[in-house]
């Protein structure tokens, strides 16, 4: 994917890459990473949204963006995102957000609906206030980011179906390029954050997926999620873990691509 990748200068005062693909005259759908990743974690999504001008940026301080000092909390990532579509010249857009991704893209549809115009939410939390297991240990990280323990962390999120290992070799790499200042204050950012659907108001049609066996978003809070959104659809894959988008990449861009249909 990254031969399609566009630097953007963004309004907020960073550079990011955005990878690019589709006809021009088709709708356009955002597609935002999830923490520690890249746009390229969507190398066996992208493929399959056929009939979409798809647009993925690597998000501040991950992959090849720039990684400032700060910048990291909810509203700044959000704000971000809006800057992202500035400078594509999108004025609305669809958004599918992966795992903390979709915690961004909710923010995005509470803080500025206009630029939403429907939401895919794979794997996304309904709140992450506190902090989960693992934050101890990243708070402990130094550079440079080891492959090791990059390898490691992604024993958090265990996989049921099999994936392939260039794409877990790449998301090891995608977790090296990040300096360990920007692996806690994006945790800090997400964390200290009120959820966007307590802080404000969801009003655009949301697809959430959700995987049966994740063990860090609980079936109860997906369902409050959906049901602080308006006619949301929540749709639960029984034989995956929170990796959704990793585990059954052909799944999800069936549905994304028939609910989007269905709502223009």
């Amino acid at each position: 994917m990254g031969s399609k990748a566009h630097k953007l200068t963004l309004s907020t005062g960073i550079e990011v890459p955005c990878f690019i693909d589709g006809d021009p005259d088709a709708r356009p759908l955002l597609l935002l990473h999830a923490w520690g990743e890249s746009f390229e974690s969507f190398d066996r999504l992208a493929p399959l949204l056929a009939g979409f001008r798809i647009y993925a940026p690597d998000l501040r301080g991950q992959g090849d963006a720039d990684k400032p000092e700060d910048g990291y909390s909810l509203a700044e990532q959000a704000a971000d995102v809006a800057a992202i579509l500035d400078a594509l010249e999108v004025p609305r857009a669809f958004v599918l957000g992966s795992s903390s991704g979709g915690y961004v893209a909710q923010a995005l549809a509470a803080g500025r609906p206009e630029r939403v115009a429907a939401l895919v939410l794979v794997g996304a939390p309904l709140s992450l206030r506190g902090r989960p297991a693992f934050a101890d240990e990243v708070e402990t990280l130094v550079d440079p980011i080891g492959a090791a323990w990059v390898r490691e962390s992604l024993t958090w999120f265990p996989l049921l179906h099999e994936v392939p290992a260039w794409f877990i070799d790449d998301r090891v790499d995608d977790g090296t390029r990040m300096p360990a200042h920007v692996w806690r204050a994006i945790l800090k950012g997400l964390c200290e954050a009120a959820p966007p659907t307590e802080s404000g108001t969801i009003a655009t049609p949301t697809l959430v997926l959700w995987g049966g066996h994740d063990h860090l978003l609980s079936l109860a809070d997906e369902q409050a999620l959906a049901a602080r959104i308006a006619g949301s659809v929540l749709k639960v894959y029984p034989d995956t873990g929170h990796l959704v988008l990793w585990e059954c990449p052909e799944r999800v861009a069936a549905d994304t691509t028939d609910f989007l249909r269905s709502v223009g």
